[in-house]
């Protein structure tokens, strides 16, 4: 992780975040998923501003340029950006409720430089700061790996095809390190 920092992002990054997510969206499933669910994903993914509205998503930045985004939310929506159906900003019960970290995307050119893993650190760091004791997300079969590896356990295998062509996606959860 040397050489990375972060940050809070703010209302004028959007633009930039949305390119750092078409670009890991489009090259870092590959591999993964067929041209048709790439393309499907972009439905599903995306930046939902009210994270940044609510001073809950990072910006990960090396070489002066974003490496990465995501964040955390104590909203109900467990995925998807703005244009994703099915949103649910109601708010999370702490006691009772897992945090939701979202829209974690990795830009290409810093692909397993640690961006991912700061993130999570970032994210878990905060919703324990505001009383969670657990984290839920919906990971991509490219992102699994990195997921569990930083403790998150399947819950639940999910197919999304809102997008068209059938996307399979892992909800997974973990305990918040006391």
């Amino acid at each position: 992780m040397a050489g990375l920092t972060s940050r809070l992002a703010g209302l004028e990054d959007i633009a930039a975040l949305r390119a750092v997510m078409t670009a890991a969206i489009g090259e870092l499933q590959k591999g993964f998923l067929t041209s048709e669910q790439i393309e499907s994903s972009r439905t599903i993914m995306g930046l939902d501003s009210q994270l940044v509205a609510d001073g809950t998503y990072f910006i990960i930045e090396a070489d002066a340029r974003i490496a990465g985004c995501g964040g955390w939310s104590r909203r109900a929506t467990l995925y998807g950006g703005d244009h994703t159906p099915g949103r649910e900003p109601a708010l999370l019960d702490p006691a009772m409720d897992a945090a939701r970290v979202r829209a974690m995307y990795t830009h290409p050119d810093f692909a397993r430089r640690g961006v991912g893993r700061l993130i999570l650190q970032l994210c878990e760091t905060a919703a324990k700061a505001e009383g969670f004791k657990r984290l839920e997300l919906m990971g991509t079969m490219s992102g699994r790996p990195l997921y569990e590896s930083y403790g998150f356990t399947p819950i639940e295998e999910v197919i999304d095809d809102r997008g068209g062509a059938p996307v399979p996606l892992t909800r997974m959860g973990k305990a918040i390190a006391t």
